[in-house]
């Protein structure tokens, strides 16, 4: 008996190691499969419902009923790295009555006044974080040219194993993202983006809780929080996270006859 153990020992440890690169993207391909494998993939769009908070310096600023709508958008032979394959929709109110939309094309803000086109700044701030979200990057980039998936090994977050990854597009953009070592989720990611106005870096983490499922198998966050530089700028509780949903196009289109107001400067 022990003869056999020592054998499979041998064994083992003559069988390669993974490298940092397999073990990245084994990581990132058991996140896919928590989330849903086949149907996170083949998600349409989403609707989440709940409560939004805004901090400013740690103290909370601001308080709105929110719905965001999301729908994927299906991706064209060679995208550019910057195109984003999903158009969102952000209301806030109780009647929905304060608009943001946000589309590759350009942003919008829409009140009973008219549409006012978003600074340039603030639609490049949603691109990037977008594009640098792992749960985007889960459905939309896996397989985009130059993608690459770095094991940073196991450590212990809030007192829970995770498993860390750093992801690199082909642009050199780069976000830390810890993964669960039991559900396989994601839990946490980190990036930094250059803040032009200081000509500086913010460090911006991202958090995601309470997974639950929502439909097919799919799993979504019911709680996302971001902080920058060490501080809480948005948080969202939601009540309600709906997928596949019958979502009209008009839905992410302006409003005809809209009134178009100059963008501020």
């Amino acid at each position: 008996m022990k003869r056999w153990i020592f054998l499979l020992l041998a064994c083992a440890a003559a069988m390669p190691a993974e490298t940092a690169q397999e073990r990245g993207k084994r990581v990132v391909y058991e996140a896919l499969k928590a989330l849903g494998g086949d149907a996170y993939l083949h998600m349409q769009n989403r609707v989440e419902t709940g409560r939004a908070y805004s901090f400013y310096r740690g103290q909370v600023s601001g308080l709105s009923v929110a719905h965001i709508y999301t729908r994927y958008l299906p991706a064209p032979p060679k995208p550019a790295p910057e195109q984003l394959l999903e158009d969102e929709r952000e209301t806030y109110g109780k009647q929905e009555e304060d608009v943001f939309l946000y589309r590759n094309d350009g942003a919008w803000e829409t009140t009973f006044r008219g549409a006012t086109p978003l600074a340039d700044e603030r639609l490049a701030r949603f691109k990037d974080s977008t594009l640098r979200n792992i749960l985007y990057i889960l459905r939309a980039r896996l397989d985009e040219p130059g993608m690459s998936f770095y094991s940073q090994g196991r450590d212990f977050w809030e007192n829970r194993p995770v498993e860390v990854v750093e992801i690199t597009d082909a642009q050199n953009l780069m976000v830390t993202v810890y993964f669960d070592a039991e559900s396989k989720l994601p839990v946490r990611q980190v990036y930094k983006r250059r803040n032009t106005e200081y000509n500086d870096f913010d460090t911006e983490v991202t958090l995601f809780a309470k997974y639950r499922d929502v439909g097919g198998g799919v799993q979504w966050p019911f709680d996302v929080r971001r902080d920058r530089n060490g501080e809480k700028i948005f948080e969202m509780y939601s009540d309600s996270v709906a997928i596949n949903q019958d979502l009209k196009d008009s839905l992410f289109a302006l409003p005809p006859n809209v009134k178009m107001l100059p963008k501020p400067k």
